[in-house]
């Protein structure tokens, strides 16, 4: 690989100008397959398998016209006074638009649905009245139907006792048809009270159920009491806009073509707000505070080389490599889910690795060329040795993110891949475009006063002394405590994803989020979606009694605040409701409650309950993420062990660079909890609402800080077995290859630090974590585990640390991961083939050799 990228670096340095066009051309095709094939990406996230998957679907089958994404539009006036006509009809006017914008299937009036729901809740009234009338009307019928038959007893009294007179007095033949046709008359009498009883009875029945149905309507309607459209004082309004398509098909294009035509309202007196599904978009993936990142990068660059045009060289590359691997990835955003935050981690990986990678290069480079090395042979050989380095290094980063496809998520699989090939498009314009700038370039890659010494010779470096045992102790010690202490607040870390509270303060999203919770309470901005599903169809007229008592059942649990009924099944045994819940989406007590009502079913009758809608639906993916993260760690400390043995033929060196790396991500994960979800110094990274961390966050987290994790060991650790090979004592071994190393590693750190923390003040709130997890993770790694923690634990192993066995040295392969082979064929400025030959192969652990200096590998 060596002498591969040897040539390579050669080729690309005679020939600049046809490199140079090769990766613009790749660039200009990478922007138009965007252009031409580009699709959408969605803010919501979705795992195949959970249980809001299995109800989405079921909606979908069951209930037609649920399955579509919503967003919600709020209206409020500017000085907290009541909507006017005026300002209703224009409203009413611009939701009507919207509603006719391609891809809308339709709109929600708040004023038209306040009405509606006033209409129906004056209908319970009347009806009520109705049916008190009613039942008067029949307690009045009842009483005279009563007198009635008391007369009619009293008269057949009477007749009873005529004709037991008449039979004492011997008269009864006398007056037995007079007698019978007053019977005759009294039992016709009976036979239409009876009639008339039957009618009454027929009545109170009917009316019996009518007054049941008329409080199985109230029942729903005082359950759906907080559920509102119109705030009490009338100043705030919601109105809702449905989608054709669902949150992951919906196109970047409808939402901005409704984003604009709420923009462009102007209704006078009121401001128009809308929610993240609206809003949610990847215009700008960089922004001021990444841009501040790649300057703060830059001055890193020129204060490393002393020199602007070399400065500038990594800078190029690396947008270069950007905009290839980002633009031809959103390519194939049409045919594959990507999520709006996947771009925005290869901007940020692309960013950070490409400028470090062509640091590598371009520092050894100017070494070589500052020592009289001639200029092309130079930029091979820089580019076969840390161009090698690179490559290994980029290799780490790309096996972590791949490795995110073991998770069986899709959207982390997609981000990995896409962050991966990110990754390897830096790598690629490292050893070759690198090359081919540095030959354009030529001397002027130093700075004039350098030039003027080139040739010259380097001053002898101080005599090294290994460190002291004590102190050696008091670093590990103390390095591991600090860790440990900012890894605290990771045992209370909730996964979540965020909501509009946790967008920016300024941003529409935000300004809806916090008017609703005002206005109509937090859980409006999140309601649960809850479906029952009943072994048997119930016939039409029980359907309300049956959505009446589900209500009820619903209305028991805590945290409830309304409910109401959006859907029946032509079978009637599928019934679907909205349930807002006392607090947003993102709270602890909406997570219990949606724990809460699965852990209801089955009802009595075998009756099934499922809940959809976002609270659930981040439950069910922070679930997920929460069980693979066991293994993706498992997978990644596995590779860490089997590439650590590979480089530095040790066993121990590898086990403590993996736990350090442990400690690392824990630390990285207490300091995002703190922040984010403790709301530490939230003035400072623009938390104003702390919530739960971002739910692949960690898991993102963990797969980039091993690849840098890697590369940072490789780049120190190298050095220190290469002094040691060559027969510097194990433990001034140590102090050599640190203070060789740390240099470009600090300088790299840095500039991955900036870069990754510039997101930390994104416009997208997803990216905001994860660009401080990895800023905060790549200092602590880096300064406090690469350049204190390992040191001081390397030296108190002593020799130990090299330590292999027999039988695993003859079988592992010889990985030279810096070209020490091809230095041996290209010896620098001042050293004869021969003479370096001779000293590589007379090096050997305990020899008495002079230290070379690491960063020279």
């Amino acid at each position: 690989m060596a002498e591969l990228l040897y040539r390579l670096g050669r080729f690309s340095a005679r020939r600049p100008w046809t490199v140079l066009v090769a990766w613009l051309a790749a660039l200009a095709l990478a922007v138009g397959g965007f252009l031409a094939f580009g699709g959408t990406v969605t803010s919501s996230m979705s795992i195949p398998g959970t249980e809001t998957e299995r109800v989405n679907a079921q909606l979908n089958d069951r209930l037609s016209g649920l399955g579509g994404a919503t967003g919600t539009v709020v209206f409020q006036t500017e000085d907290g006074s009541a909507f006017t006509t005026e300002q209703q009809e224009e409203i009413s006017a611009l939701l009507t638009d919207v509603g006719e914008l391609d891809g809308v299937s339709d709109t929600v009036d708040p004023f038209a649905a306040a009405s509606d729901r006033a209409d129906q809740e004056q209908q319970l009234v009347d009806g009520q009245a109705q049916l008190d009338t009613a039942a008067q009307q029949l307690d009045d019928g009842q009483a005279q139907l009563d007198a009635a038959k008391a007369q009619l007893d009293a008269g057949q009294a009477q007749l009873d006792a005529a004709i037991a007179q008449a039979q004492a007095a011997g008269a009864y033949d006398q007056a037995a048809e007079q007698l019978a046709a007053q019977q005759a008359q009294l039992d016709a009498g009976a036979e239409q009270l009876a009639a008339q009883q039957t009618q009454l009875d027929d009545g109170a029945a009917e009316l019996a159920t009518q007054q049941s149905q008329l409080d199985d309507a109230t029942r729903l309607m005082t359950a759906a009491a907080e559920i509102r459209t119109v705030s009490t004082d009338e100043s705030t309004a919601i109105g809702v806009v449905m989608f054709d398509d669902d949150l992951f098909s919906l196109s970047s294009e409808v939402k901005a073509s409704v984003a604009g035509e709420l923009d462009a309202a102007g209704i006078d007196g009121v401001t128009v707000d809308y929610s993240s599904a609206i809003a949610a978009s990847i215009d700008g993936l960089i922004g001021p505070g990444e841009i501040v990142g790649v300057i703060v990068a830059m001055l890193v660059l020129i204060i490393v080389f002393r020199a602007l045009l070399p400065a500038v060289l990594p800078l190029i590359t690396s947008l270069i490599g950007v905009g290839v691997g980002v633009a031809g990835s959103l390519a194939f955003s049409g045919v594959v889910e990507m999520t709006s935050v996947t771009p925005v981690l290869g901007v940020m990986l692309g960013l950070a690795v490409g400028i470090d990678y062509a640091l590598f290069i371009i520092n050894r480079h100017r070494r070589q060329v500052l020592s009289g090395m001639e200029l092309h042979e130079s930029i091979g050989l820089a580019n076969g040795t840390s161009g090698n380095a690179v490559v290994f290094a980029g290799s780490t980063v790309l096996i972590a993110l791949l490795a995110l496809n073991v998770t069986g998520i899709p959207f982390l699989g997609v981000m990995g891949t896409v962050g991966a090939v990110c990754v390897l498009i830096a790598v690629l314009v490292a050893v070759s475009l690198t090359p081919a700038l540095l030959g354009l370039l030529g001397q002027r890659v130093l700075s004039r006063r350098a030039r003027g010494e080139i040739g010259h010779e380097v001053h002898a470096s101080p005599e090294l002394r290994p460190m002291k045992t004590s102190r050696a102790i008091l670093r590990a010690v103390l390095s591991i405590v600090v860790l440990l202490v900012i890894a605290i607040p990771a045992l209370s870390m909730r996964l979540g994803l965020p909501d509009g509270s946790s967008e920016a303060e300024e941003s529409t999203q935000y300004r809806a989020y916090t008017a609703v919770a005002d206005a109509f309470g937090a859980g409006q901005n999140g309601p649960l979606l809850v479906v029952a599903e009943l072994p048997d169809g119930v016939d039409d007229d029980d359907v309300v009694a049956t959505q009446a008592d589900l209500a009820d059942t619903l209305m028991a649990q805590n945290d409830v605040v309304a409910v109401a009924p959006v859907g029946v099944s032509d079978e009637n045994d599928y019934f679907a409701f909205q349930v807002v819940p006392a607090d947003g989406p993102s709270s602890e007590s909406t997570e219990q409650l949606v724990h809460d009502l699965r852990d209801l079913s089955p009802l009595e009758g075998d009756i099934t309950l499922g809940v959809a809608g976002q609270a659930s639906g981040n439950i069910d993916i922070s679930d997920k993420l929460a069980g693979v993260l066991p293994l993706y760690l498992s997978v990644v400390v596995g590779l860490s062990l089997i590439i650590l043995i590979l480089v530095f033929r040790s066993i121990l060196v590898p086990l403590i660079a993996t736990a350090g790396f442990v400690l690392t991500l824990f630390a990285a994960f207490g300091a995002v909890v703190a922040i984010f979800q403790w709301g530490w110094l939230g003035g400072v990274f623009g938390v104003h609402d702390p919530g739960p961390v971002l739910n692949f966050a960690p898991i993102i987290i963990m797969g980039v800080l091993f690849g840098l994790a890697m590369d940072y060991q490789l780049f120190l650790v190298s050095g220190m077995r290469e002094a040691y090979v060559h027969g510097v004592p194990a433990r001034t071994a140590v102090v050599a290859g640190l203070r060789n190393g740390r240099a470009v590693v600090t300088a790299a750190a840095i500039i991955m630090a900036a870069v990754f923390g510039g997101f930390v003040f994104s416009h997208l709130t997803m990216v905001r974590p994860l660009g401080f997890g990895l800023a905060i993770g790549v200092l602590i790694d880096a300064f406090i585990v690469r350049m204190l923690l390992i040191p001081a634990v390397m030296h108190l192993l002593g020799e130990s640390a090299w330590w292999l066995p027999r039988w695993l040295d003859r079988i592992l392969p010889n990985v030279d991961v810096e070209g020490a082979a091809l230095e041996r064929s290209h010896p620098v400025h001042g050293a004869e083939p021969s003479d370096r030959s001779s000293h590589e192969a007379s090096a050997a652990p305990g020899a008495d050799e002079p230290v070379e200096p690491a960063g020279t590998r």
